[in-house]
């Protein structure tokens, strides 16, 4: 069988395309498929989301930025049996088909080739989490024949005339008991524009409350297991201008600093440094992730609106320290959620709602 391949270039870190494989295609298989008739389809529900036509843009080959509209028409869950005939990777057992319905129009004066604009396209959890893309090659009958939509059946066009208009299905899996937040579009012209997803902004597996402390597991300067009581104090939007000292690359003049505090406290045996946020992974709604931006300082005094950590000494057993970083987000991009990722083999990480901006 041929599997139609493609990676998504903007969006979420690592949230790559994953292929499905027919089962039955020729090929290495570690199952096969059961004999009998195939599970009823039982129709994908439709979700309530936003569906406004937006301007965009699209870089192709030609590396030229041609002019889009983007139109979401349709969000709706699917169930595990549509992929009765598919064999998913072991790391999607356990996950829910989404189908992404979207119109698109060539707004500009030239005819478009090459396009491919569900790319840039993602589904993101109420965290932050982006859902993982999913690429069928779509002739196959054995990839169409249960519970998918008709419009995922076939691909939408890859050249439009001016003024023509397209649509796209793509397949979106997220754990089982995730929830929707939103759908992101990485634009080409850099911004992120987000439709959102209603009736599904609470709950989220795994994620704790904004401000709730939790136990993390660390490692001291000797690698050592250790362990710290974490609580998140602030996620505050800064200004480029907070950083004007410091010599920001092109891309980074595009985004928005955003200032994250936290507060921890040594319930372990050994001294730690005052640098625990490096730990910290903060996510966007479209499914982006930053983690700390390196400024050279040697001496310097720093950003004063996000000082590095109060009291910058070692933190012995039982004592308290709180430090601020600064990670970078894409304008229209606000942060969903922070992660302190755990350090030492087998370490749990821990997922915080972001902290809602206060303006302090």
């Amino acid at each position: 069988m041929t599997v139609q391949r493609r990676r998504r270039t903007a969006g979420a870190v690592g949230a790559g395309v994953l292929m499905l494989l027919a089962v039955g295609c020729g090929g290495p298989s570690k199952d096969t498929a059961k004999p009998g008739a195939s599970p009823a389809a039982v129709p994908a529900k439709p979700l309530p989301m936003e569906s406004a036509t937006r301007a965009a843009t699209w870089t192709g080959s030609d590396h030229k930025a041609h002019p889009l509209k983007l139109k979401p028409t349709r969000l709706a869950l699917g169930h595990p049996p549509d992929f009765a005939h598919i064999r998913l990777d072991d790391n999607l057992r356990g996950t829910v088909p989404y189908y992404l319905t979207v119109s698109y129009t060539n707004t500009g004066k030239d005819t478009v080739s090459g396009l491919d604009p569900e790319r840039n396209f993602s589904l993101n959890g109420v965290d932050g989490q982006a859902g993982q893309q999913l690429s069928l090659f779509r002739s196959n009958p054995l990839a169409t024949d249960n519970g998918l939509p008709p419009e995922c059946r076939e691909a939408g066009k890859t050249e439009l005339a001016a003024g023509e208009t397209s649509v796209f299905c793509q397949i979106f899996m997220l754990p089982e008991g995730q929830k929707p937040g939103n759908v992101s579009y990485k634009d080409d012209g850099g911004d992120t524009l987000l439709w959102q997803i209603g009736g599904a902004q609470k709950g989220a597996t795994g994620v704790l409350p904004a401000h709730q402390p939790a136990d993390a597991v660390t490692t001291d300067s000797e690698r050592r297991t250790a362990t710290v009581l974490a609580t998140p104090k602030s996620v505050r939007a800064g200004s480029l201008v907070d950083l004007s000292r410091f010599d920001l690359s092109a891309d980074q003049k595009k985004q928005v600093p955003y200032y994250v505090t936290v507060t921890y406290r040594n319930t372990g045996k050994f001294d730690l440094l005052p640098n625990l946020n490096d730990s910290l992974l903060l996510k966007g709604v479209s499914g982006t992730q930053a983690r700390k931006m390196l400024l050279l300082d040697i001496g310097g005094p720093g950003v004063a609106q996000c000082p590095e950590a109060v009291p910058h000494k070692m933190v012995k057993p039982g004592a308290t320290v709180t430090e601020c970083t600064i990670h970078m987000l894409p304008k229209g991009d606000p942060p969903a959620s922070l992660t302190f990722l755990g350090s030492g083999d087998g370490a749990p990480s821990v997922t915080w709602r972001a902290p809602a901006d206060d303006g302090k």
